[in-house]
Order: C-alpha cells, then structure tokens, then sequence
C-alpha cells in the first residue's frame, strides 16, 4: 500500500483503484484497521484472505509482533494458534512454521502451557494425534521414548501408554508391526495377570 492512502479519508480511500483490487470482506478488515488507527499495509494485501486479514488486524491492535505470522503460507486457523499463543506470552517459535497444521500448533502449544519437553513431538511427522498421546504421556511423566516413533500410530500410542501408566511391561506388545486392537488385547491381559498377583 503506498503511504498515500494512510492520509485519505475512509471515504476517500474506498473509491481509489488499490481499494477496489479487495473483495468486500477484505475490504472490511482494512477499514476496521483504519478506524482503529492501525498500520494497515501490514495486511492490506490481495494474497491474504478476510480472515488471515482478521487475525493480523487483532495482533496489530494487541501490539504484537505479526511479523512473526503476517506471512501468506500460514493460514488463518495458524495465525490465530500463533497470535493467541503470542498473546499468552508463550514462545511461539518452536510451533510457528509452516508445517505444522493448527491441529499440531495447539498440541505444541498445550505442551508449552504445561511447561513440558515438547521436542519429543514438534516433528511434522507426527499428526496431531500422535502428538498428543506424546504429550499425555509427558503430562503422566512416562518414559515417552518407548514409543515417540513414526513407525507407531496413535493407536499404537495409545495403547503403550495406557501399559506404561498400568506399569506394565509395554516391551512384550511395543512393536510396530503388532496392530493396536492387539496391543489392546495384550495389554488387558497383562493387567489382568499383574492384579492377581
């Protein structure tokens, strides 16, 4: 946006040429941003959407450092886990990348939030789903490298988790080739044998 529009009227400003290049929902954040005496050329771009607009134009008002998601390839459902996380004062660059969906940002961010070693799971390998078993399983202060592994889906997961928690000997079913209703199988029958002990 060149500096000339900052200086126009909103009624002025909305029947110049770069004004129009916006469709009306972006349109609307840019003067919300205006109104609210923000620097709107941090978002007033045709490459964002109303909504990644949105998120940028609340960062700006909370006086937050945006350029750490004003950035094209994180969609709107990102900008809002990183500036939320922001907003939390949480050090958001471990989970503001590119290729981690919002999903896996706010498992990242859970983990943060409960002061917890989050580099066992901040690896786009592992879906949302495996991240969190991962960090449940920190949560319950488990050995969580028994099965913080690419090769386990979160059934999987699961399951070796519940055994850890039942301090089980996870090592006789902790392998990927065993399905997770296996494991589940096995599990319940080690448990069963540990309490009639």
């Amino acid at each position: 946006m060149n500096k000339i529009y900052n200086n126009l009227s909103i009624e002025n400003l909305t029947k110049t040429e770069w004004f129009n290049l916006f469709d009306p929902h972006q349109q609307h954040e840019i003067l919300k941003g205006v109104k609210d005496n923000l620097d709107v050329s941090v978002y007033a771009n045709p490459e964002f959407n109303d909504s990644q607009m949105s998120q940028i134009r609340k960062g700006l008002k909370n006086n937050l450092d945006v350029s750490i998601y004003a950035k094209k390839e994180f969609g709107w459902a990102q900008m809002e886990k990183i500036r939320v996380g922001l907003e939390d004062n949480i050090d958001v660059s471990s989970y503001a990348k590119s290729e981690f969906d919002y999903y896996q940002m706010a498992e990242i961010k859970y983990g943060l939030e409960d002061n917890l070693d989050t580099s066992f799971y901040s690896n786009p390998e592992f879906d949302y789903q495996k991240m969190e078993q991962i960090r449940l399983g920190l949560v319950e202060n488990l050995d969580v490298s028994i099965y913080a592994k690419k090769e386990f889906g979160w059934g999987q997961m699961l399951e070796i988790r519940k055994g850890l928690k039942d301090n089980l000997d996870v090592s006789i079913y902790a392998k990927p080739k065993i399905s997770w209703q296996k494991m589940e199988e096995i599990r319940l029958k080690l448990s069963e044998e540990s309490t009639l002990k």
